[in-house]
């Protein structure tokens, strides 16, 4: 019997969180892992407190194999269809605690600066450096941060050259200022 072997499907609450709000979805897959594989910037919600209150509510549910995704979800397959394959493709997948420099060019709001940043298996940080070309350092974590989205996809293959070493961000930590709690 043809497709004994195929895990059972299923659901899965999904949420493309971007900071200021996010994108529901229930998808139907055969694990979390596949969901997470399969759709970039996502994450599979599994506090029963926030599913119960998603079931009360209408949102799409769709089939990870569907040929085609509602809006929205379209977009981050795309996104991970474009990075599987390239070196480093959920290389940084399973580990507790990452470690990663991320330039900031800067804009009309922000000067320029390397942000050291330790981050949880989930994507979110845990603990920040922020660098500026001067070299001073200000340090900052959770309850310094109104709200704390996923800032990483560690599917991403491009951040496996972002990594640097826990003691490079150990050393920055210690050296780095603590941000201001209230900076009026």
């Amino acid at each position: 019997m043809a497709g004994t072997d195929v895990a059972p499907k299923s659901r899965f609450l999904v949420l493309h969180d971007y900071g200021m709000g996010g994108l529901w979805w229930w998808v139907r897959a055969r694990s979390a892992r596949e969901v997470l594989e399969t759709f970039a910037w996502v994450e599979v919600v599994t506090d029963p407190e926030t599913v119960a209150w998603r079931e009360g509510g209408k949102l799409e549910e769709v089939d990870i194999d569907a040929p085609r995704m509602p809006a929205g979800l379209d977009g981050l397959r795309a996104e991970r269809d474009a990075q599987r394959g390239r070196p480093g493709f959920g290389a940084l997948v399973g580990r507790e605690v990452v470690y990663l420099r991320q330039p900031w060019d800067g804009d009309d709001d922000v000067d320029p600066a390397d942000y050291l940043m330790e981050i949880g298996s989930d994507g979110r940080r845990t603990r920040q450096v922020e660098i500026g070309e001067d070299g001073s350092a200000v340090r900052s974590g959770p309850d310094d941060w109104l709200f704390s989205p996923p800032i990483v996809d560690l599917f991403d293959p491009e951040l496996v050259g972002r990594e640097i070493r826990r003691d490079e961000f150990e050393e920055a930590w210690a050296r780095a200022r603590q941000a201001d709690a209230d900076p009026a």
